[in-house]
């Protein structure tokens, strides 16, 4: 009996030396894995309020940078259109700023063709379209033609003005005498809008009103360039002479690329000229050599409808030929 129950209590003692420990090596686990948890647990914490302090941050950011978007789209949407106005465009051609004047000689020479073609004994209807492309589109054109060619020159020579700005700030002349040194030493059309943009400036007004009125005589991206150029130097700081030496370059490479655009789609500009010029010159041509020929294309109802339809499919064509071949840089 005795050694009996010797054997239960040294049996128990085992079980509870063993249970004991099981439970010094095992029960460290559970610690240990609550202790990685609740490190975890602070750590994740940490890092969602982390991302909950920076989620503002970025979408602060975002809400500015589609704001500032916005606001650049709606400047050169309200650019596009006012430089759609004849005002704007006499502006850009530098003639006079008097849009009256533009239509009283339109009117003019739409009269004198709708009087030419009474005179040649026209249809009505052909004088009243002579009278609405020469009173109505050649004016137009010719203004077009006129700012085109200034606008190019102007682009041409703004480079050179950038390399005179840079080389008198590097000598350490004020922004605003280098400005009137362009004025004073450059050719038109150059020296003229840089004259009243020194003249503007004397007179008191800020930097970004006298760049942005020149960017409304010269609507050009080098010129909004410059003025951002400018803009930004004006808030932050910094090393102005390389900033626009790097804006000459790139201008200087936007030229270049511009040139070589323009020579690969030479022959497809030519192809269009052609095929744009043959139809009229061949009807101009018949006219002249077998008048009785085309007689009835111009004095029948049935060949003034053919004209339309057939002038009409014409200035579509070119149209799109010119979509073609008009590259933008």
């Amino acid at each position: 009996m005795n050694g009996t129950l010797l054997t239960i209590i040294v049996a128990l003692l085992g079980f509870v030396v063993i249970a004991g420990l099981g439970l010094a090596v095992t029960g460290a686990q559970p610690a240990n894995s609550k202790t990685m948890k609740r490190a975890q647990a602070i750590a994740g914490g940490r890092e969602a309020r982390e991302n909950a302090r920076r989620r503002p941050v970025a979408s602060a950011q975002d809400t500015r940078r589609r704001q500032i978007l916005k606001t650049l789209r709606e400047q050169d949407r309200q650019a596009k259109k006012a430089s759609l106005t004849i005002a704007a465009k006499l502006q850009q051609a530098g003639l006079s700023e008097d849009p009256k004047g533009f239509w009283i000689a339109s009117g003019v020479v739409g009269l004198l063709a709708f009087l030419a073609g009474m005179v040649l004994h026209q249809q009505l209807l052909i004088s009243l379209g002579l009278a609405f492309a020469a009173g109505f589109g050649l004016p137009r054109w010719v203004l077009g033609f006129l700012g085109s060619r200034r606008t190019k020159k102007f682009t041409g020579d703004f480079p050179d003005a950038l390399d005179i700005v840079t080389r008198g700030i590097r000598s350490g002349m004020p922004v605003h005498d280098s400005l009137r040194i362009i004025g004073q030493e450059t050719a038109e059309p150059l020296a003229g809008e840089f004259k009243r943009l020194t003249e503007s400036l004397a007179m008191g007004v800020s930097m970004d009103q006298a760049l942005e009125k020149m960017f409304e005589r010269m609507p050009t991206p080098e010129v909004r360039f410059f003025s951002i150029v400018l803009a930004i130097q004006a808030k932050t700081g910094g090393n102005l002479a390389e900033a626009l030496g790097n804006l000459s370059t790139v201008i200087r490479a936007r030229k270049l690329m511009r040139e070589k655009i323009k020579a690969l789609s030479g022959e497809a500009v030519a192809s269009a000229f052609i095929i744009g010029a043959l139809p009229p010159g061949v009807v101009l041509l018949i006219s002249i050599t077998s008048p009785a020929y085309m007689y009835p294309m111009f004095h029948d109802h049935r060949g003034t409808v053919m004209l339309a339809i057939g002038g009409a499919m014409m200035a579509m064509g070119i149209f799109v030929m010119r979509r073609m071949i008009n590259f933008k840089i």
